[in-house]
């Protein structure tokens, strides 16, 4: 069956059941991670984002009479503390409950780090904040050299850190399971027929063999075959098919389809997990499983740190010691773990990444894995999902041809407008295009009555006293007028007839009388801004791919168009993710953009998945990223965004890394010989600045304008 046919079953169409699957892409992975995973460290759930924001304030609320009032700070600013008895005693009492209370998170983390044998950040923290509590607290019993008073540094570490962590954890938030939204797509209740009643069950009572009874505009409740009644099904919500596709006893229906026109009874062939829907749930765990390994950046750099920053304490330990001077030993040992401690580097990806997800909010673009942003400059080819994501997804009317050319004939708009008359009544896309394309026409559509459709056939309605009917090319063989069955008034007209295969558009017939008096052409319209995105991706070195559950011709055409620089056409859902990791095996780094259920396993698959915002919440689960509008340019602002954080976050790190580098030989005393010894205040105010560089950098990320044009 040819495209062409589309509009014979339901009012108007058959349609190619090869094609039924992919377009609107949809499926979903997700998990707040989709493309890469989940931050195995810290997780991103809003219960880390409230537990870093409390302990942040409360610390800090902590810390300033610990800072303000510990002799070392004093010291360092050249002012005078209190002569009272109490005041020593505020900063080891504060401080103590700042290392317990606020440094609990990094505590914890840094075990869960031994434990895995993958030193990294939290461990580093942890051994810093630990050794500077107990140094500090020998200090302040006069067990050790007063020298080692770090109280205030002890309280600025633990805030510092909590400040990083807070932004990060708000940064990683995650949005509702993939898995939920796609169980959502089955109805809450399912009418099971059983005799001459119907009875409402739930949908997982259902067993194989049952009857169910789906009305219009109903969920399918299981997978089943059809065995009463002919419907056009709404399968773009799984399959992404752009077009409902006719099914009628004997063919097999999908769990989560919807039947648009008619009402089917459909007995089912299996429940509960053999159905294509947990399939598909299936596929979408498993990427999401394959993708969270991805590992942080800043986790890798805190990891080489820590073992720079503990073989730099112990060599310290043993040339002081070696040259007599334990007192020294001990200080200038605990100075170059507190000073390794990364402040800077504990904001230096979190900071931009912030900021990042804020510009990009504003050029309508939502990040959800800073990894996948990370990953964006990477990108090399972009895999476009057709409908909905360079197309509209909804079909318009692309041209209209008059049958005849004889005096009183109607010409193109009369052919529209009687066409309009008679699909007035009609809720099929294909019918609401035909009226839309009218009224923007501002064409002046007669009242019709005696509306009538015919699944198989098209619609029927008496306009004017002419009976009108519209429909695909089953319309002219069950058409009669005066002289037997309706032919096309001209062999040109039957020739366009049939190249609605060759570019993908669906050819209907209007019959006034049983004489056919002119055709539609209709098209699933390619969105204006989709030609520009692909130009702008050309000229970033990008290769463009499109992915289609359509038909050849369909593809072809669109390609053509666009100017892509590769398609697969009639791909099924399942088979989207193996296009993707086929496109990988290349050596190619993969972003997939897509809407639709059956995008998901390929969004999860792809190394970035960008979800069109219009879409269904699965596939905006399943991606690390989503646009918040359809405009596929946006795509652009994504690459953009990602080459200049990178840029940043690269610079940051270099700044953070740079400054442990060349400050802890010098806390270490590779200068001793010369007379210089770096002092553990002024390696803390340096690491401040550190810090503050590191921010203002991040800043100048504001600058970015993301706006499509």
């Amino acid at each position: 069956m040819t495209a062409t046919e589309h509009h014979e079953h339901h009012e108007h169409g058959n349609h190619d059941t090869r094609t039924v699957h992919d377009e609107h892409g949809h499926h979903g992975d997700h998990a707040g991670h989709g493309a890469h995973g989940s931050h195995a460290g810290h997780g991103g759930h809003a219960g880390h984002v409230a537990q870093f924001r409390r302990l942040f304030w409360v610390m800090l609320a902590l810390a300033l009479p610990t800072v303000a009032l510990s002799d070392g700070f004093a010291m360092v600013l050249g002012y005078d503390l209190p002569d009272a008895a109490w005041v020593p005693w505020v900063s080891p009492l504060l401080g103590t409950v700042i290392f317990v209370w606020g440094g609990r998170p990094f505590l914890t983390g840094a075990v869960d780090e031994l434990r895995a044998r993958a030193p990294g950040m939290m461990l580093l923290i942890g051994l810093a904040i630990t050794v500077a509590f107990a140094a500090s607290m020998g200090a302040s019993l006069g067990l050790l050299d007063p020298q080692l008073d770090f109280w205030w540094e002890l309280a600025l570490l633990v805030v510092i850190m909590l400040l990083g962590h807070w932004v990060e954890m708000r940064s990683l938030a995650q949005t509702t399971s993939a898995l939920d939204s796609l169980a959502a797509l089955l109805p809450d209740e399912a009418e099971r027929v059983d005799g001459d009643r119907v009875v409402p069950v739930a949908p997982s009572d259902l067993v194989v063999g049952d009857v169910v009874l789906v009305r219009p505009g109903a969920s399918v409740p299981a997978d089943g075959q059809v065995v009463d009644g002919r419907a056009e099904l709404d399968e773009s919500m799984v399959t992404g098919e752009s077009r409902t596709v006719s099914r009628g006893v004997g063919d097999a229906v999908t769990a989560g389809t919807v039947a648009t026109d008619s009402a089917l009874r459909v007995e089912v062939t299996a429940t509960g997990d053999d159905t294509a829907l947990a399939g598909i749930r299936r596929l979408v765990a498993d990427a999401q499983a394959s993708s969270s390994r991805a590992q942080r950046l800043a986790d890798r750099a805190a990891g080489w740190l820590f073992w720079f920053a503990l073989g730099a304490a112990v060599v310290t330990a043993v040339v002081w010691s070696a040259l007599g001077m334990p007192d020294d030993a001990v200080v200038r040992t605990v100075t170059v773990l507190v000073i390794a401690c990364p402040h800077a580097l504990g904001l230096a990806i979190p900071l931009v990444v912030s900021i990042a997800t804020e510009r990009a909010a504003r050029g309508g673009v939502l990040i959800k894995d800073r990894l996948a942003l990370e990953s964006m400059r990477t990108v090399d080819t972009v895999l476009f999902d057709k409908t909905g994501t360079l197309t509209k997804g909804e079909p318009v009317v692309t041209g209209v041809v008059a049958a005849g050319s004889e005096p009183g004939a109607l010409d193109g708009d009369g052919v529209l407008a009687l066409a309009a008359a008679a699909e007035a009544d009609s809720e099929h896309p294909l019918a609401r295009a035909i009226v839309r394309a009218a009224a923007e026409r501002g064409l002046r559509v007669p009242p019709a009555s005696g509306f009538s459709s015919s699944p198989a056939v098209g619609v029927t309605a008496t306009v004017d006293g002419h009976e009108v009917r519209v429909g695909g090319p089953r319309l002219l063989d069950a058409s009669t007028g005066p002289a037997g069955p309706a032919e096309p008034a001209e062999p040109a007209v039957a020739r366009r007839a049939g190249a609605g295969d060759e570019d993908g558009t669906t050819v209907l017939h209007v019959l006034r009388d049983g004489v056919v008096v002119g055709e539609l052409r209709l098209a699933d319209e390619v969105r204006p801004e989709s030609a520009a995105a692909v130009t702008e991706l050309h000229r970033r070195g990008v290769q463009v791919v499109m992915i289609t559950g359509d038909a050849e011709s369909v593809a072809r055409s669109v390609a053509g168009e666009l100017g892509v620089d590769r398609y697969f056409a009639g791909v099924r859902p399942e088979d989207k993710a193996a296009r993707v990791a086929e496109l990988q095996a290349e050596g190619r780094k993969v972003a997939m953009v897509g809407d639709g259920v059956n995008d998901a396993p390929a969004l999860a698959q792809a190394d970035v998945g960008i979800a069109i915002g219009a879409g269904t919440d699965v596939a905006i689960a399943s991606a690390g990223v989503v646009l918040a509008s359809d405009d596929p340019r946006s795509v652009l602002s994504v690459i953009d965004l990602s080459r200049a954080g990178y840029r940043k976050m690269t610079q940051n790190l270099w700044w953070a890394a740079g400054y442990n580098l060349l400050s802890v030989p010098l806390a270490a005393g590779v200068l001793a010989p010369v007379g210089f010894v770096l002092p553990m205040s002024v390696g803390a105010l340096l690491m401040s600045a550190s810090t503050v560089v590191v921010a203002l950098n991040a800043q100048l990320l504001r600058r970015l304008d993301l706006r499509p044009r």
